[in-house]
């Protein structure tokens, strides 16, 4: 059995450490005599992190303290599957008469791959922002698109579709503008089984301009994803995430934390010292490139000029659209558009 126990007094941080090493959604809180008392799942992880809490916070408040499990003496295929699909849940844990946690089920273990997890496909539409100069990764980007930068033995773009492939998704629309040919040329020469199409940019448009040639090519909600960026999450989540919300668009974040090594002054009004902090945490959600869309906001792109994502979600919300945020961890976040950050995703993906 994989170890996915951890103690109530874990950090919110160190719990979302722990939830990347393993493949699994869920976390079983148990006590110090390896007793079951709860279940902790990314998905309170982030209900956390959505209410402004710290990273440093323990689980006590944030796990759920009555969650679904099994007793080894009742242990019933047909049962477990029924709970599974009731309550759509991905993992129930067994316990011995004492409470103690021995193994656990997980989805694909009762069903096998014929159904595909909990509800984890998804039909959605695939936009990759695929034009830009890239500049920052200059002088690679002298000779080839930056989607094409070479990540391992693929190119970046590759390991973006892979991961929403992983997910069901074969639709990807491709905004392109510098190298044009170079891109083309690639997929015309590449075997792939998914739909792809081209949307060609006559001028520089921003972060977002180009998305205004999609306009009536798109009736559900879709991805939009930077080219530079690879994100290690759970797609369809994100997904249900923006449709049950009701969301225009959603951004997903990775929570940073940083640590000031020093103790930081704190003045009061008139100028005087208020107190010291001593080496204090600050946590925040940055923006990592990826979105969830809706089709009828592209309306407010217009036809020409340049035209960023932030500028799509001020024109959003001062028409009274609404904005949600996903986080994800840092560490699920991997960024090739600039070099330092670069020889990190080398090394991030030739450890995968």
């Amino acid at each position: 059995m994989k170890n996915i126990t951890i103690q109530s007094k874990t950090t919110v941080k160190e719990a979302m450490e722990v939830l990347n090493k393993t493949a699994e959604k869920v976390l079983l809180v148990v006590d110090q005599d390896k007793k079951l008392i709860g279940s902790l799942t990314d998905g309170d992880i982030r209900r956390h992190i959505l209410k402004n809490k710290q990273l440093t916070d323990s689980i006590e408040t944030v796990y759920n303290p009555d969650p679904y499990f099994i007793f080894q003496k009742d242990f019933d295929k047909d049962n477990l599957r029924k709970i599974l699909t009731d309550h759509k849940i991905d993992l129930i844990p067994i316990l011995n008469n004492e409470r103690v946690v021995i193994d656990y089920i997980t989805w694909e273990k009762a069903f096998g791959n014929l159904l595909g997890g909990a509800g984890n496909k998804i039909s959605a539409p695939v936009v990759i922002m695929a034009g830009g100069k890239g500049t920052r990764l200059e002088p690679f980007t002298k000779v080839l698109p930056k989607p094409l930068i070479p990540v391992g033995d693929k190119p970046v773009i590759d390991h973006i579709i892979e991961r929403f492939r992983a997910f069901g998704a074969n639709q990807f629309f491709f905004t392109i503008n510098y190298m044009a040919k170079i891109m083309r040329a690639y997929f015309e020469e590449k075997e792939y089984d998914y739909k792809i199409d081209f949307a060609q940019e006559k001028e520089f448009r921003g972060t977002a301009g180009s998305l205004k040639l999609l306009q009536g090519k798109l009736e559900q909600s879709f991805f939009v994803s930077n080219c530079d960026i690879i994100i290690e999450a759970d797609y369809s989540d994100i997904y249900r995430f923006h449709i049950k919300n009701e969301y225009d668009i959603t951004l997903v974040a990775a929570t940073k934390q940083y640590n000031i090594p020093y103790g930081v002054c704190e003045l009061n009004g008139s100028g005087s010292l208020k107190r010291i902090r001593e080496k204090p945490e600050y946590n925040f959600l940055v923006n990592t490139g990826l979105y969830v869309l809706n089709p009828d906001i592209l309306s407010f792109i217009p036809d020409h000029g340049i035209f960023h994502i932030t500028h799509l979600m001020e024109s959003l919300h001062d028409n009274g659209g609404s904005i949600g945020v996903y986080p994800v961890s840092d560490s699920s976040w991997i960024d090739v558009g600039q070099w330092s950050e670069y020889r990190k995703a080398i090394k991030i993906i030739e450890s995968l």
